[in-house]
């Protein structure tokens, strides 16, 4: 908890840090710190640590609210979100204190004008209207750059700094909408997973009339091709590979999870680790296998920090790197419904396959190998990384905005940048509210015992 303390009071030491140092330049006519009332500068602390103080509050108390309901993945995933804040609150101390020493790294122009993700200075003609808005930008932030240009040290003719002091403050406030984002996103993506099962609570209800009791007794006897899981996933078409897919594909659109998909998924959940008949609340079961997938899903790994690296890298004008790159979420998303959706059509042709009778309701029987490899996870951490780059490319969509303007250079093709941001959304509402939540029905009912039962 108090990593995230720490994340946000170095943010705001640095902005004044920045504008301290502002202060420094003779020319601007502002006064330095020592120069400044005391009143003032203990207002702007108080404020600063009040705010800090409330926030970490906030945490806290729902992180004790978890505890008091026993959700102990939702807490998990909170101290997850508190990590990755105090991770980048060390990021941003360290752009703080190393500031001076990135400044003085100087570097050949004619290799500072690679990769650029502009045009260069010498290369373009910027408009008036375009200068003037970056401009009223950086007085909002009342020039609260980490150095000022006077300040900073001078590089030997032919040579520029590797990066500028205002590019560095420009990446600090990159990190700084990393942050704020990632939670919000975070929190937008549980719920409305948590909004799609919570419409599964009518299912479950009619598990406990006497109508649902009568129309599955296991007494009944009935064909399997008439029953009503075998006849919504089986067609002409599931027995032709190309179709199976196809049809699959776009059931996750309009038919991700239905009434019988849930009942008999349930039935099959109760056969395989309760006794017949028992009295289960399978839609509580699975909201909260939802928080244990959250739990993975709201971290931030080694390999996904390298990929926002690369991604860093790859941004360079005229490549459209960025915008290939969202359609890597679209693609894994995409496949993983679609995968999980055979995984259902494959249950209900093993049905017919080992019987042409059953009892009641058909009894499903999963298995790991339906999956890729035989390991359910890795449809999960594909997920999770489908996210966390979703997740940034709508970030840097947005600092971009809010940095240097909507239609600034990196937004040269704006057209492109619009359907990148578009494509962003529907991810994000896609796997939310259909992705995950299937995944988390269709993993319980392999043979393996769930973790509410260890």
């Amino acid at each position: 908890m108090k990593g995230v303390l720490l994340w946000y009071c170095s943010w705001v030491w640095l902005t004044m840090e920045g504008g301290k140092v502002m202060g420094a330049t003779e020319s601007s006519g502002e006064r330095k710190l020592d120069q400044t009332p005391t009143w003032a500068v203990a207002g702007v602390c108080a404020v600063i640590i009040i705010i800090s103080i409330v926030l970490e509050t906030v945490l806290n108390k729902l992180g004790t609210w978890f505890t008091e309901r026993h959700k102990s993945a939702l807490f998990e995933a909170l101290d997850k979100v508190k990590a990755e804040l105090m991770v980048l609150g060390f990021i941003s101390l360290l752009l703080t204190f190393g500031q001076s020493y990135i400044a003085r790294i100087c570097i050949p122009i004619d290799v500072a004008n690679t990769m650029l993700p502009c045009k260069s200075d010498s290369e373009k003609d910027t408009s008036e209207s375009s200068e003037e808005e970056h401009r009223r930008r950086l007085l909002w932030f009342d020039r609260r750059s980490l150095s000022t240009i006077s300040t900073a040290p001078k590089c030997k003719e032919g040579h520029e700094p590797l990066i500028s002091v205002e590019g560095l403050h420009e990446l600090h406030i990159l990190i700084f909408f990393l942050a704020v984002f990632h939670v919000l996103y975070s929190f937008v993506t549980m719920m409305l997973g948590r909004l799609k099962i919570r419409g599964w609570k009518v299912w479950e209800q009619e598990t406990l009339s006497h109508d649902y009791e009568f129309s599955n007794d296991p007494s009944r006897f009935r064909l399997t091709h008439e029953t009503s899981f075998v006849k919504a996933h089986t067609s002409f078409w599931t027995r032709i590979p190309f179709f199976f897919y196809i049809g699959c594909f776009f059931r996750q659109f309009f038919r991700s999870v239905g009434r019988v998909d849930y009942l008999t998924l349930r039935n099959g959940f109760i056969n395989v680790h309760l006794a017949p008949g028992s009295k289960f609340n399978f839609q509580k079961y699975i909201k909260r296998s939802l928080e244990d997938d959250f739990k993975i899903v709201v971290g931030v790994s080694p390999v996904l920090w390298a990929s926002f690296v690369v991604y860093l890298l790859l941004n360079v004008r005229g490549w459209h790197a960025l915008f290939w790159a969202s359609l890597v979420p679209v693609i894994i998303i995409l496949a993983v419904g679609t995968k999980l959706q055979a995984i259902l059509t494959k249950m209900a042709l093993e049905i017919t396959e080992r019987h042409a009778v059953v009892q009641g309701m058909p009894l499903v029987q999963a298995s790991d190998q339906y999956f890729w490899f035989g390991r359910p996870q890795l449809v999960l951490h594909l997920i999770h990384f489908a996210l966390f780059q979703n997740a940034f490319q709508i970030t840097y969509f947005l600092w971009i905005w809010y940095a240097f303007g909507i239609k600034s250079c990196f937004h040269a093709d704006f057209t492109l940048a619009i359907i990148k941001v578009s494509l962003g959304v529907g991810v994000l509402c896609l796997c939310s509210y259909i992705t995950l939540p299937l995944y988390a029905l269709v993993t319980q009912v392999p043979f393996s015992v769930p973790e509410i039962f260890k």
